[in-house]
């Protein structure tokens, strides 16, 4: 009889915790935490189910996962493999203990590029094997749309595909040989011809040849579901490393993967190909296959942000088809019988295409007109040929049950991925999501289909798989299972002897009052350790640490554990939670870079404002946080602070104090004359007491260009350093008293030079004064410079420069306005060259605040600091913001300069 583990709740009712940690900490190197913070990161993963850990390990090296193992079944405790967690049926979440790959079994150990094949830890991140073997002229051919944060070890168990597995296959494809280690703490090494078989495998399999033979179904390049046993017929080589792939953690625990390598292609292209509607797309894309493509990838236009139709041909829906060569894209092209379509050669556009793809499973969560989507039905997979049909058959299914859902993927292989408005919350709405599951099963099956056609069972569709195999393969999935795992301690109630697929739901006990903590689904796009593409912003505390809780969607997961309060019991007062929002920057990158718009920032003020309700603030709060009503209270005079300790200004020694000017912008504006104006230029905090020259330089630009410029009628404030300190109420109460200002000139177009407040005013004003119509108003008059010149001078040419710009595009600039003016306007005065992306790290009051400088720093040292290091000496230092400004001069010694600056002193007198 097996000996199964002891569910973890009856080892808490035995105070046996306090034992497994202390024994795990004797037994491994690694690190060891069953504190709140990391089961509460643990909890999920990129699925709709959520199950609490015992505690968290990161082991360093094989020896630290056998240690593990060894004590874990010595207590009878569960354990779960975890990469990067962005798994979508929930085999990434456990409630044993979680053993966490990402930390420090990273790493690529070795690449032979004559045989065509690398060694790699099983927490190495894909992205990472594709950077060190592409001076080989060598890739490794699967590659999911998370490809910037997934690891190896995850791939391989979830047999995970891509876009190019039309040409490359599956990752069980890939795979040469692995290293695992069982539950039972026998060490493996598995290959072809029964290597590294455990006892009684073969023997299970011979017994049951004939079932293997018939059981699965055919002509489906993506059938993922279930173990792969036919992979061990002799007739396929008796492949038990191809076997293990998809075994989703439930045999055992991968230590090293030795894996095929495929060359680039020597000049991909893209052809898009329009066609009127979805289903046309599908019906055409396996007549494309025999034409040798590398990948044939679709989507309909409600997945299309509005600003990126423009890069698409005409068409209601796309075919994503990459060749090697534009001859054979062009070929493709008249083969195709599309409704329009384009080829791209250029890589930079090439990118921008290939990022609206990707970031498919995220804006897939986010309904046109309002609404929610879920995983749930993620992933299926049919012959090909056959796929059109299905997707009629599958929206008028949607249709029948009320639901709505965008389907989109790997239409080459037949593969969809689709996210679906299911109500998970109520009972009702979850009966729903049941029913809807059974009856697209039997569509699938019905098409000779996988339910699975990437991503794995899991839980989410384990329960249904007999539908699908009968019961005789499913009851030896369980046998071998058996084999593999006799005391059922790995990844229980995942792909074999599932839970229900509508149990443990992660909305279930959710306030609806806390609807953000349930807005990350977890596909970590902020979870990458290096720049991804372009001016990407998120996450530079991440990137500066390494650490989940610093990620948005660590914060975010924190957030949903908070509102639940099992994990973390001490709500709005959670230091768990302070102590990860303390490290987020509020660079407003999550809330244009996260595909489902989680805005950290936002929920940072809001955490902070109900944290320290009745509370003591930091002293950072009050000095910086107030820094408006300062200024105007004392002006030059707070030089003095710049001589006294920085404690008592609630600033780190490392930093000196920005010195405040002898004489204000709006007090220079007050000696002109009065006349009418075509603009009021914003005096902010900033640009008013500390950089006035950036304020005459607008002017004078401005006016040279024949705008007349005028200033707002009294004293105004956006409420940007109350905001960013979570001071709310005092925030609501400047910007209501700004507003009464503005009643005058409502509507009048304002130029902001400083882009975090640009953006507040954009953004965080009409939210915190929704109740406020004027709000609104002032948020849509909004222009930064470049805007307001193009709009009011569109004739006006500016003056040339014509030299080399190096700095930095303000992450807020980048997160809520926008940058294509300031490119343009650069151009016309022929600043050549790109501003990097990233945040600066100084971040208004961040990296003033103790305890923040090194991140600070680091986060300058991610983007910004090599592009000024990497810069021609005759290149002009260019930052629109005052902080990015402050932190070049500290970090650099040199002087950055706004735009306008720039473009004033070029100006003929």
């Amino acid at each position: 009889m097996r000996r199964q583990v002891r569910h973890p709740d009856l080892v808490r009712k035995h105070h046996e915790l306090s034992g497994l940690e202390a024994a795990l900490r004797a037994a491994v190197a690694g690190d060891v935490d069953f504190g709140a913070t990391a089961r509460a990161l643990t909890t999920m993963d990129a699925s709709n189910y959520r199950r609490v850990p015992v505690g968290v390990v990161a082991p360093r090296d094989a020896a630290d996962v056998a240690a593990a193992l060894e004590v874990c079944r010595s207590f009878g405790v569960p354990v779960v493999a975890r990469g990067a967690g962005t798994s979508i049926a929930g085999q990434a979440t456990g409630t044993g203990v979680v053993l966490d790959f990402t930390r420090h079994m990273r790493a690529i150990v070795s690449v032979d590029h004559e045989a065509r094949t690398a060694v790699v830890q099983p927490g190495a991140v894909l992205d990472r094997l594709r950077d060190a073997v592409r001076p080989y002229g060598l890739t490794f051919g699967p590659d999911p749309s998370t490809h910037s944060r997934c690891t190896l070890g995850g791939m391989i168990g979830n047999n995970a595909c891509g876009a190019h597995s039309v040409a490359w296959g599956t990752t069980a494809d890939n795979v040469s040989s692995l290293d695992v280690l069982t539950y039972g703490g026998e060490s493996l090494r598995l290959g072809r011809d029964w290597q590294g078989a455990p006892a009684g495998l073969r023997e299970l399999v011979g017994s049951r040849l004939a079932l293997l033979r018939t059981g699965y179904p055919e002509g489906l390049p993506r059938r993922i579901s279930g173990y792969a046993l036919d992979a061990l017929l002799p007739e396929r080589g008796a492949d038990v490393a191809r076997s293990y792939c998809g075994s989703e953690g439930t045999l055992g625990v991968l230590t090293e993967a030795t894996v095929r390598l495929v060359p680039l292609p020597s000049a991909p292209v893209l052809a898009v190909l329009g066609y009127a509607d979805e289903s046309a797309a599908a019906d055409a894309a396996a007549g494309l296959l025999p034409l040798g493509p590398l990948t044939v990838e679709g989507m309909a236009d409600d997945l299309v942000p509005g600003p990126e139709r423009k890069l698409l041909p005409r068409g209601g829906a796309w075919l994503f088809v990459e060749t090697d060569g534009e001859g054979a894209a062009r070929a493709l092209v008249r083969a195709a019988d599309a409704l329009d379509a384009t080829v791209v050669t250029d890589l930079a556009e090439r990118r921008a295409l290939w990022r609206i793809r990707e970031d498919a499973a995220g804006t897939a969560t986010r309904m046109s007109g309002g609404g929610e989507a879920w995983p749930g039905w993620e992933d299926c997979a049919v012959p090909p040929a056959r796929l059109g049909a299905y997707l009629r058959e599958f929206r008028a299914l949607l249709a029948e049950y009320g639901l709505r859902g965008t389907p989109y993927g790997h239409f080459g292989d037949g593969c969809i991925h689709v996210r679906i408005d299911f109500d998970l919350y109520t009972g009702e709405g979850i009966g729903r999501f049941r029913e809807f599951s059974e009856a697209v099963t039997e569509l699938v099956v019905a098409h000779g289909g996988s339910l699975s056609g990437e991503h794995g069972d899991g839980q989410a569709r384990a329960e249904l798989l007999p539908k699908m195999y009968g019961s005789a393969l499913v009851s030896l999935f369980g046998e071998v299972k058996d084999v593999w795992d006799p005391d059922g301690g790995l990844n229980p109630g995942m792909l074999v002897r599932p839970r229900r697929l509508d149990e443990g739901l992660r909305f279930a006990g959710l306030p609806v009052v806390v609807p953000e903590a349930a807005r990350c689904v977890g596909v970590a796009k902020c979870r990458v350790d290096a720049p991804s593409s372009g001016a990407d912003v998120m996450c530079p505390s991440y990137r500066a640490t390494g650490e989940e809780r610093h990620s948005t969607r660590g914060r975010a997961r924190l957030l949903h554990e908070m509102a639940l309060g099992e994990v973390i019991t001490d709500g709005w007062r959670s230091e768990e939670v302070r102590e990860a929002l303390d490290l987020c920057l509020s660079c407003k990158g999550c809330r244009s870079d996260c595909p489902v718009g989680v805005d950290m920032a936002a929920y940072k003020a809001e955490f902070l404002d109900r944290h320290y309700a009745g509370r003591r603030r930091p002293w950072s709060h009050v000095t910086m946080g107030r820094l408006p009503e300062w200024l105007r209270l004392f002006g030059p005079a707070l030089n003095l602070g710049r001589v006294l300790p920085a404690r008592f200004a609630g600033v780190t020694p490392e930093r000196e104090l920005p010195r405040v000017a002898s004489r204000t912008f709006v007090s220079w504006f007050g000696t002109r004359l009065e006349t009418a104006s075509d603009v009021l230029l914003w005096p902010d905090t900033f640009t008013n007491h500390l950089a006035p020259q950036v304020g005459r330089s607008a002017v004078r630009v401005l006016e040279a260009a024949g705008v007349r410029v005028g200033l707002p009628p009294g004293r105004v404030c956006c409420g940007l350093t109350y905001v960013s300190t979570g001071q709310l109420d005092r925030a609501r109460k400047v910007m209501r008293r700004t507003l009464d200002v503005l009643d005058a000139v409502d509507g009048h177009p304002v130029v902001v030079l400083e882009p975090s407040c640009a953006a507040t005013l954009r953004t965080d004003l009409p939210e915190l004064l929704a109740d406020d119509p004027r709000a609104a108003r002032l948020a849509a008059s909004v222009r930064t410079f470049a805007q307001a010149l193009e709009e009011f001078a569109p004739a006006w040419e500016p003056p040339r420069v014509d030299r080399p710009a190096v700095g930095q595009t303000h992450c807020h600039q980048h997160a809520v306005l926008g940058d294509a003016p300031e490119r343009r306007l650069r151009e016309r005065a022929g600043l050549t060259g790109d501003l990097s992306g990233g945040c600066c790290g100084l971040a208004g009051n961040f990296g003033f605040e103790p305890g923040h400088y090194e991140v600070s720093v680091a986060c300058a040292e991610d983007r910004l600091l090599p592009a000024v290091r990497a810069a021609d000496e005759n290149a002009v230092l260019l930052a629109d913001g005052f902080s990015c400004r402050t932190q070049l001069d500290h970090l650099t010694g040199r002087r950055a300069h706004h735009l306008a600056e720039v473009l004033a002193e070029a100006l003929v007198v």
